[in-house]
């Protein structure tokens, strides 16, 4: 009805108004009905009409990103995406716009040499926040082959030949310290902390000129601990990554004690990279050449670079000797034959060096084989499809697609390995059980342009500890928790459970 208004006697009337009345709640319930159409909508666009939605996987999975971000944040993706590539082969879907892959030719057409055609670029929300500095993790094209020359001195097999002596040392004093702890009590030890406590000592000494002192205090420095804190927020920070609406709020949903720990380990970050680049040593470690006046570095790619020296420097090793620990206590057979291995080769501690232990094939298998159960970096490494697609694994992928192989799911894949989930050592010396395996599926290290540069370095470090550690104890394994030692979250790399280890010098006449 229109209802006219008179003003005073003149008999002019006013514009006719329209009066509506909406309560709030009717205005609530139309905002909750008009997103519920939008989710819905969105929903069985994802399931039914996407790019992807030929590919298989959980319909929850590709109805929404909150599938994934949900168990990334509890550390439980890698394993449960494992299961289903188990499942569904070896490509799943999981996420709306994002592919896990299992086989070799995924790791080629992901990350291998791309000639001619543009690279797959590193995905910025798995990898970093814009307002971070980059380091060679998560730098963009150009700036990781800078980096990548400039690093690459440090890890060359010259650098490992001058920086044997140091390492030989850290040996050296991680056996003396396991002896002295081996002769109180009960012999046991708690073997994976005094594994980080001998890397982290050493790529401290090799990044910044100094130890964390770990192996001397027999304890983790502060910084140490802050790194491991660091690495569960970066877990927040991927998932937030995914919402960039949520920028704002990401102060308020990230736990503080994490925030304030994150800041400490960029504040001793900085400090340790400075104070190295003011020193005067001279010498081909690993950032050596960054802090020349002449290699255009600056100091915020300086602090990028060394944080992540820290942690894949040392992390990854650390987990590599604690699995294989693991595996041979498992083990009885394999474990009696890498010790009669190692004890015939070397009449001394002193021969076991950087020469000597490529002598030892056995042992090289058996970290092949923990390599293989149980890698460093068991996440997916994400990539970015480019604009217009392209051919993975024999499928055609739009361009935008997040795509990664996840490591823990093609090294356990019976599509790849004979017996993939039994740690079989033989499979890595041309044993004729094993000649269908395809051994390219396994790339611990990575592979193409980006590979990790200190494989050398890595092998370096595990062949020679793990020798010394076999000739100079019987080791035997503690009865523990009933939860299995590798069944353990991830955060980008492995949340370790303790590993309770009884040590027995050996006794020579």
């Amino acid at each position: 009805m229109t209802l006219l208004r008179y003003a005073g006697g003149d008999g002019v009337a006013s514009t006719p108004l329209l009066s509506f009345s909406f309560s709030l709640s009717t205005v609530l319930l139309l905002i909750f009905v008009l997103i519920s159409i939008y989710l819905i909508a969105n929903t069985i666009y994802n399931c039914f009409f996407h790019p992807l939605a030929s590919f298989p996987g959980p319909k929850l999975a590709a109805a929404t990103r909150l599938w994934y971000v949900s168990r990334l944040i509890n550390g439980t993706l890698s394993r449960e995406v494992r299961d289903l590539h188990h499942q569904y082969g070896h490509v799943v879907r999981v996420a709306p716009n994002e592919l896990s892959y299992s086989s070799s030719k995924a790791w080629d057409d992901i990350y291998g040499f791309r000639h001619g055609k543009p690279e797959m670029a590193k995905d910025t929300p798995f990898y970093t926040n814009e307002s971070q500095p980059p380091g060679i993790l998560s730098a963009k094209r150009e700036k990781h082959s800078l980096f990548r020359r400039l690093m690459s001195r440090g890890f060359s097999e010259a650098a490992l030949r001058e920086q044997e002596p140091l390492i030989q040392g850290y040996v050296d004093l991680l056996m003396r310290r396991l002896h002295e702890n081996a002769g109180q009590g009960t012999n046991t030890i708690e073997i994976v902390s005094w594994f980080n406590y001998f890397t982290f000592d050493l790529i401290g000494d090799l990044a910044f000129g100094e130890p964390f002192g770990c192996l001397q205090t027999s304890s983790y420095h502060p910084w140490v601990k802050m790194i491991f804190d660091a690495i569960h927020l970066v877990a927040f920070k991927q998932a937030l990554g995914y919402y960039p609406q949520l920028d704002r709020l990401v102060p308020y949903l990230v736990p503080k004690f994490l925030a304030d720990r994150y800041k400490a380990h960029d504040d001793m970050t900085r400090e340790k990279a400075l104070r190295r680049k003011e020193s005067k040593v001279d010498r081909a470690d690993f950032v050596s050449n960054l802090i020349k006046p002449e290699s255009n570095i600056s100091d915020p790619e300086l602090f990028g670079n060394s944080s992540t020296l820290i942690i894949a420097g040392s992390e990854t090793t650390a987990t590599v000797l604690s699995s294989v620990s693991w595996f041979l206590l498992q083990n009885p057979r394999v474990y009696a034959a890498l010790v009669a291995e190692v004890r015939a080769s070397f009449s001394c501690p002193a021969d076991i060096n950087l020469v000597n232990i490529n002598q030892l094939k056995y042992m090289l298998a058996c970290l092949n084989e923990s390599l293989r159960l149980f890698p460093p970096v068991p996440s997916g490494l994400s990539r970015m499809v480019p604009e217009g697609g392209d051919w993975i694994d024999g499928q055609w992928v739009a361009g935008g697609t997040h795509v990664s192989v996840l490591q823990l799911a093609a090294n356990t894949s019976a599509a790849n390995f004979s017996h993939p989930l039994e740690f079989i050592p033989e499979r890595w010396m041309d044993d004729p059980r094993f000649v269908g395996d395809d051994r390219a599926a396994m790339q611990p290290f990575s592979t193409g342009p980006r590979n990790c540069i200190g494989k050398n370095l890595a092998f370096l470090e595990m062949r020679l500890v793990l020798a010394r550690l076999l000739w100079e104890f019987n080791l035997e394994l503690v009865p523990g928790p009933k939860k299995k030692w590798d069944d353990a979250r991830v955060f980008l790399i492995w949340e370790k459970n303790p590993l309770y280890v009884r040590l027995k010098p050996v006794v020579r006449t």
